[in-house]
């Protein structure tokens, strides 16, 4: 998610600059993937994990969390907006397929654009400004979290109805797709049929236009799974559905409204109809958690104090209360808290969550990895012979398997998991290749053919490939082996594989194999053609074939990817014979045959100097 510097500053005042604003971030919150200047502002562009994504998709919800981390105040919108007069309303909304659904009717509208300070704020986080009703539904998602939607008012027949689509059901969408909905689907929809598939996608029918009078503002929650099957079916992803999909909280749709209709009362619109607000499924009041500052302490392996437990729920502005936990090991009482869970913290439920959230705040890094004590006759150790972790035989087959190859001259490959044909299908696949494979063989043929292509660069005179991987079926899955070699292919089953081992019950073995291979070390290779060329050249006793390889590799230069490769020796009549395979690669560019010929004329003439005869 991109977010605002400066829309940041509006709610956290005394924020940090930005390199510090950073490492805040990547500390205690989540990671940074990049950070854009945007003429006075900065965007930084954030990876909200999914357990936290209900609070933080939105700059309310990260300048509150900052506010909370770095012990700054956070200024509450809500008292600023200016809540619209309003009068009875005719809206009659159905709402059996939603956790909460909002409706307000505004009257006389202007669609027109936006004012310049709302449309550059959408345009600083790469977002492109529409007309000034879109916009403010928009710019509320990205500042509260919760999505909005506007309906063109008279374009609605009759009551509101939230629920299934029914069988044959089609849609326009706003991008022009038309969509076959199934009754899967949760639709919201009037009296002549779907006005838009909930969560995922507005329909063209009642969208908002130049022409538009009045409009019905939506905000609204639906349940997360129902959103996430049929975006995934239909193959739309947007905004709104990505935050439904992560569980928003039924109590954003009510701060949202407001939000949306204080900014329609700064545009001029004055015609405001009461809010319709159907609540069926209210199970977010008045959540509790209890724990103590020793239990914490004990979750967190880390002794953490009361004070600074406080200090984190004052920072945070945690509703609590002090308790008298019994949660001491000694048996007496300790010091513990109640807290009223936030509304929008959805992810806190039980005393391990508080730990959690308690490590994040101070710092994963202070949190030190410590292997328990297992030793006979130490302190609170277990008796021995009790601790006797089991081995893990599929993963011993595996290494077993991979290190009999390796040793027999194979080189391990991992090809593409998804192939043409096979028997599993992905659904909605971004390629052609939409099954899972039934085989190992189909790409381990492929690459064998790939890699005696490339056999020269390899400085191999045979390919011989090993692949150790999944393959599928319809009912199950299996780990097989396959190896390929200029006698063919062949793959087996991990098991039948590795029939005839016996598992130890040592790990010396295992740590050994794992812990004694070499660094490896990575170097660029070109993705540019190569040239062979070969060369035999007479020599006499007083010379080497080592001699001859420098002047090789002095002569061709950068363009030698490779170290001369010796590929024939002959001796005849006090003189050797040594043939050398070059390969010439550059990479920049493609190498031209008229480049590689000029390098080999150069040796010839070298060779002719030294009086060696070049066959």
């Amino acid at each position: 998610m991109k977010v605002s510097y400066n829309w940041l500053k509006e709610y956290v005042p005394e924020l940090p600059k930005e390199e510090k604003l950073r490492d805040v971030f990547t500390y205690h919150l989540c990671e940074v993937e990049n950070v854009e200047k945007k003429g006075k502002d900065v965007i930084f562009d954030l990876n909200i994990l999914p357990n936290r994504a209900h609070d933080l998709l939105s700059h309310q919800g990260i300048a509150r969390e900052l506010a909370g981390q770095l012990g700054l105040k956070f200024i509450d919108p809500a008292p600023k907006y200016k809540i619209p007069k309003s009068k009875p309303t005719k809206l009659e909304i159905n709402a059996d397929k939603t956790r909460r659904y909002m409706g307000r009717v505004v009257r006389g509208v202007k669609v027109g654009p936006s004012p310049r300070s709302l449309s550059r704020r959408l345009e600083s986080i790469g977002q492109r400004s529409i007309n000034n009703i879109v916009d403010a539904a928009n710019f509320v998602m990205f500042d509260s979290g919760q999505p909005i939607h506007c309906f063109d008012w008279d374009k609605i027949k009759g009551k509101i109805f939230v629920g299934e689509a029914k069988k044959g059901d089609k849609i326009i969408t706003l991008d022009n797709k038309e969509i076959s909905l199934g009754e899967e689907d949760v639709v919201i929809a009037d009296s002549l049929g779907p006005l838009a598939i909930a969560g995922v996608k507005g329909g063209k029918r009642a969208e908002v236009s130049k022409s538009t009078k009045n409009i019905l503002i939506e905000s609204a929650n639906f349940f997360p799974a129902l959103v996430r099957r049929t975006a995934r079916r239909i193959g739309i992803l947007t905004d709104a559905a990505k935050r439904f999909e992560n569980d928003l909280s039924p109590w954003l749709c009510d701060p949202a409204m407001k939000e949306i209709s204080s900014l329609f009362a700064e545009y001029g619109f004055a015609d405001f109809e009461d809010v319709v607000d159907v609540y069926p499924f209210d199970t977010f009041k008045g959540r509790l958690l209890h724990f103590s500052a020793e239990r914490i302490s004990k979750i967190l392996g880390l002794k953490i104090s009361a004070g600074e437990i406080e200090k984190i729920l004052q920072n945070y502005k945690y509703e609590y209360v002090r308790k008298e936990s019994k949660f001491s090991a000694k048996g007496g009482p300790a010091l513990g808290w109640e807290i009223s869970v936030p509304p929008l913290r959805l992810d806190l439920e039980i005393e391990e969550d508080m730990a959690e959230e308690v490590g994040r705040v101070l710092g994963y890094d202070k949190i030190k990895p410590k292997i328990p004590n297992l030793k006979p006759g130490f302190k609170g150790s277990p008796k021995p012979g009790f601790f006797k972790p089991k081995i893990n035989e599929t993963f011993y087959k595996i290494l077993w398997a991979r290190k009999k190859l390796l040793e027999e001259g194979y080189s391990e490959v991992m090809t593409y998991t998804f192939r043409e044909k096979g028997k599993v299908e992905v659904l909605k696949s971004a390629s052609d290749k939409k099954f899972l494979r039934p085989n190992l063989s189909d790409g381990l043929k492929e690459s064998y053919e790939l890699n005696k292509i490339n056999a020269p660069l390899l400085r191999q005179s045979e390919i011989k490939i090993f692949e150790i991987g999944t393959v599928f079926t319809s009912d199950t899955e299996q780990t097989h082996v396959a190896y390929a070699d200029k006698k063919g292919v062949v793959e087996k089953s991990l098991d039948e594989f590795c029939k005839d081992i016996k598992i130890t019950e040592s790990y010396n073995e295992l740590l050994g194999a794992r812990s004694q291979k070499p660094e490896a070390k990575f170097k660029m290779w070109s993705l540019y053609p190569f040239i062979i060329r070969d060369i035999s050249v007479w020599l006499p006793e007083t010379a080497s074939k080592k001699e001859l390889a420098q002047i090789l590799k002095k002569n061709v230069g950068e363009l030698l990817v490779r170290e001369p490769w010796l590929i024939d020796e002959y001796k005849k009549e006090g003189r050797t014979s040594y043939a050398f395979r070059l390969v010439f690669q550059a990479f920049g560019r493609t190498l031209t045959d008229e480049e590689a010929n000029k390098i080999m004329a150069k040796i010839g003439e070298k060779m002719a100097k030294k009086g060696w005869q070049v066959r």
